[in-house]
């Protein structure tokens, strides 16, 4: 019954990683992920790139507006010797002093249907000679005019086609990079729990050990066992002590590595929950494959892809062949003495031009180029529709996965327990002498090898988990598509 009484209080081997001091702080791994998707770098970064592509997408509308903008050269002073070209040919050099003084406002505003461009502007200049004390203005009042590319390639038009993808795309792209966070800390997360879970192992295996030699001397001592055994179990216990300080390290080494990812201050000690085997979701590939093309980053840039290598095919056109701009603008312009003059009787100006290149003889480099853009768009499309396959294959994959994980958790914990139960009872007998100190090593080495595979099980499984999500942006607990702020 003393041996017996011993054998009870040996540690059963529950995973309880974390004592009740002041200075651990217990963490779920929802809080880790939730921790990393607020602090890591990866999420910094994240955001700044988000950042970056709102205000490229903002810089992209502003091409559709309207502009304004005033330029000039105020003061315009000069004092300086200059070359005066004389009608015999000769150069004299003459003294110059002078203020000569601009402003201009100018406007304009796109045409996307046409790429043509509306403008408008006015002016004024102030000219003083210092030497001679005259003093001279010119100014338009005002002027309007139309630019207008012929056969040309249109870039505000394409742009309106292509940008809205790339910046929808973009905030999926965001939303992907808190998924993928998810995934990668879970790793982390899993590395330190595995940590703690051998160290428990190890300390527990110890103080078992010590305990079960302690009984062996006494049994040794009535001469029921041999010295062998005794040396045996010596052997066991230093195995023991080095397994304690090894999962030590590791865990110290786990713990910094979750610490530098999360962005996690302080030096308290973490505990972790361990997550639960259970997740109340159901999932199918042909619901993951439609959330999928509705909501990933890829989805779009397949469409994306496409576009702009139909892009690039009309480009090639518009630079092959007649190339021309026509450009007309009216106005009024005057010069007086003073500023209220140039406004009194303005001449009018008017301007109509067409300007235009053809190629001659280019040894048929136009036709070089719009060939190499429609071979190009054909690889893409082909290119694209591989890129779908491998989408949806990676879905399918992962669906069927996680659902084996399920399963697989299921009995990989089974298995725990049955482990668990068979070292009770190996220990049981051992202290009996109903069995030998081999078996009993090797119902330690299950039990322990058990409760590693199941939490090796429980990462599979919130891999997947994580994997599925990160794959359709969809969260199947709650029924509704992942969304940040």
């Amino acid at each position: 019954m003393k041996y017996l009484y011993l054998i009870i209080l040996l540690i059963t081997g529950n995973l309880a990683f974390a004592d009740s001091g002041s200075d651990t702080i217990k963490l779920s791994l929802q809080q880790v992920v939730d921790m990393a998707k607020r602090n890591s770098i990866a999420a910094k970064q994240a955001n700044t790139v988000r950042e970056t592509k709102y205000w490229q997408w903002r810089t992209f509308k502003s091409n559709y507006q309207p502009q304004l903008s005033l330029s000039g050269i105020l003061p315009g002073y000069s004092k300086t010797t200059q070359q005066v070209l004389q009608p015999d040919g000769t150069i004299i050099f003459q003294p110059v002093h002078n203020d000569n003084s601009s402003l201009q406002l100018d406007f304009s505003q796109s045409i996307t249907a046409t790429g043509g461009t509306i403008y408008g502007t006015t002016s004024m200049q102030r000219f003083y000679d210092f030497d001679r004390r005259n003093e001279l203005y010119n100014g338009v009042p005002y002027a309007l005019g139309y630019s207008q590319p012929l056969f040309q390639y249109n870039q505000l038009r394409w742009d309106k086609k292509i940008e809205p993808l790339k910046f929808n795309e973009s905030k999926q792209a965001y939303i992907e990079s808190q998924e993928q966070i998810a995934i990668t800390v879970t790793g982390y997360f899993f590395d330190l729990l595995l940590a703690q879970v051998n160290l428990q192992i190890a300390e527990t295996n110890f103080t078992n050990t010590e305990k079960i030699l302690a009984i062996a001397r006494v049994k040794f001592d009535l001469g029921k066992i041999s010295k062998n055994e005794i040396l045996q179990l010596q052997l066991e216990r230093l195995n023991a002590q080095k397994a304690v300080g090894t999962a030590r390290r590791d865990m110290e080494i786990a713990t910094l590595n979750l610490r530098t990812y999360t962005g996690a201050e302080g030096d308290e000690k973490i505990a972790l929950a361990l997550p639960s085997a259970t997740i109340a979701m159901n999932v199918s590939a042909d619901k993951v494959l439609a959330e999928a093309f509705e909501n990933r980053s890829d989805a779009i840039a397949f469409i994306r892809r496409i576009a702009e290598a139909k892009r690039d095919v009309a480009k090639a056109k518009g630079q092959s062949g007649l190339v021309a701009t026509l450009t007309a603008n009216i106005g009024f312009s005057n010069t007086a003495r003073n500023i209220p003059d140039i406004y009194r009787n303005p001449q009018n100006q008017q301007l109509l031009q067409l300007q235009f290149a053809i190629p001659v003889l280019d040894w048929g480099r136009s036709k070089s180029r719009v060939k190499t853009a429609q071979a190009n768009e054909q690889f893409t499309e082909y290119a694209v529709e591989q890129d779908k396959q491998t989408f949806k294959q990676q879905i399918v994959t992962q669906v069927t996965l996680f659902n084996m994980m399920k399963d697989q958790l299921i009995f990989t914990a089974q298995a725990d327990s049955i482990a668990s139960e068979k070292y009770k009872i190996a220990r049981d007998r051992y202290v009996l002498g109903d069995l030998s100190i081999t078996d009993l090593s090797i119902a330690f080495q299950e039990n322990d090898q058990a409760k590693r595979d199941y939490v090796a099980a429980l990462r599979d499984f919130w891999g997947a988990y994580y994997q599925l999500r990160y794959l359709s942006l969809y969260d199947f607990e709650k029924m509704e598509k992942i969304a940040y702020k």
